[in-house]
């Protein structure tokens, strides 16, 4: 018998679980505790599907943290005020061109008008959205600066080159061979040729900026050093001979084409000379291409607007004009001076995710965004004539019809762009694929397995 006084220690006194004889086998298992038995054939219901917030919480995480990881792999060298230069500048022009190129539905065919053709006094939209000048400064400040670092690595120019212009024009055979098919088909199925003029024209206009841009390029080497001053020189005289004395030949205008835009390129050669660092150089720009701009337009009779306008006498951008190039000194004055506030934007994670984007695809964006919109003015012909999308843009009440468009618009060059953002980007490398760079600087008596 035990003793009742021995130091034990004292538990619940827990029964053990009842057991039951198995059908099959006859042996003892214990039961299923209460309250988690389950009878055969009754269904588990299955959990509460996501409400659509709790969705919409999860992709802005997932988008979050997809951004907040980029960040971390941009290198901190990195100068991300050019980058967003280069996106307002290519947004600038998308976005200028929805909104003062119209595509009207008249006598059973497309023919291209422009609200500023009609309001005239809608010209100061174009001085925002004009921004090509920015463009051709960022492309001058980049193109000089890779090519004193490629010459640092031992590349030869022609490698050099050879790279720069595969990733700017490989885009174009796509577009080239969509229209192609296009204008064969809109052939044979009846369409009027004035129709297909249009939509070829707006289509294959961006390719004359991809040539310019493409000539300077190649022509890195001889501009590194160029004083903007000489370009600025030749588009005075020669409209000095155009407009001022009216002589000269018909095709003497066309040397503005290559000078105008070689102004704001060698602008940003002399960027990466350290020459614009300071913000008083870039106030000098801003003013004094406001100033001149402001005369020109005034008392010498330019254009206001900075767009080529339908059925105008001059256009400040066929080819370019003095008053083109004076707003483009401006308007790089005012990017230069806005380099501080950009680079402290470009610190948040989701800003710099959504510029990075627009740079990976910045040539898929500018070449599809004409056909983007000529797609959805074709696609909404389906529906009769729609405001703001096939109606004469002559009055007010046309401009918030426009508006609305926009996101559709935007809509369809983001599918634009996935069906073609792999031909500026280039192929992927297959993740089964051996790196080269592994390959060949293992030592000889290693295998790459044994690394």
């Amino acid at each position: 018998m035990p003793d009742p006084t021995a130091s034990t220690p004292l538990t619940p006194h827990t029964p053990p679980p009842p057991t039951v004889m198995s059908p099959r086998k006859g042996h003892p298992h214990p039961t299923k505790p209460p309250g988690v038995v389950v009878r055969v054939g009754t269904r588990i219901p299955p959990k509460a599907p996501r409400t659509r917030t709790q969705k919409w919480r999860r992709a802005l995480r997932t988008v979050s943290q997809s951004a907040r990881h980029l960040d971390t792999l941009t290198p901190a060298t990195r100068d991300r005020a050019v980058d967003a230069l280069r996106s307002i500048a290519i947004l600038g022009v998308v976005l200028g061109h929805w909104l003062v190129t119209a595509l009207v539905a008249s006598d059973g065919g497309l023919h291209t008008t422009s609200p500023l053709q009609h309001m005239p006094w809608l010209a100061p939209i174009s001085w925002l959205f004009q921004t090509l000048a920015v463009f051709f400064l960022v492309g001058g400040h980049v193109a000089t600066r890779s090519l004193a670092t490629a010459r640092e690595r031992g590349e030869t120019y022609g490698s050099w080159l050879r790279a720069r212009l595969t990733r700017l024009l490989r885009p174009v055979a796509a577009l080239l061979c969509l229209w192609v098919v296009a204008a064969t088909a809109l052939l044979l199925a009846g369409t009027p040729l004035a129709t297909i003029e249009a939509l070829l024209k707006l289509a294959l206009s961006p390719l004359w900026f991809l040539l310019v841009f493409a000539g300077l390029t190649a022509a890195t080497p001889l501009l590194t050093r160029l004083n903007p001053l000489w370009p600025l020189a030749v588009v005075l005289h020669v409209d000095l001979l155009r407009f001022g004395l009216h002589t000269g030949p018909s095709w003497l205008g066309w040397l503005n084409l290559p000078a105008g835009w070689l102004v704001p390129y060698t602008l940003g050669a002399a960027w990466t000379r350290g020459e614009l660092d300071s913000r008083r150089a870039a106030r000098v720009l801003f003013l004094g291409g406001t100033a001149a701009t402001a005369v020109l337009v005034g008392c010498a009779g330019y254009p206001a607007s900075m767009v080529g306008v339908p059925g105008a006498r001059i256009s400040n951008l066929d080819p370019p004009t003095l008053a083109a190039v004076t707003f483009g000194l401006a308007q790089c004055g005012l990017a230069l001076l806005l380099r501080d506030r950009l680079r402290r934007a470009m610190t948040r994670p989701l800003l710099w995710a959504a510029v990075a984007l627009v740079n990976l695809s910045a040539m898929t964006v500018y070449l599809w965004h004409q056909t983007a919109m000529m797609a959805t003015t074709a696609t909404g012909l389906l529906a009769g004539r729609l405001p703001g999308l096939h109606t004469s843009p002559d009055s007010l009440g046309w401009v918030p019809y426009r508006l609305a468009w926009l996101p559709v618009f935007a809509l369809t060059l983001a599918l634009c762009w996935t069906a073609f953002r792999h031909h500026e980007q280039g192929p992927r490398r297959p993740r089964n694929r051996r790196s080269h760079v592994v390959r060949r600087h293992l030592p000889a008596a290693k295998k790459p397995r044994n690394a």
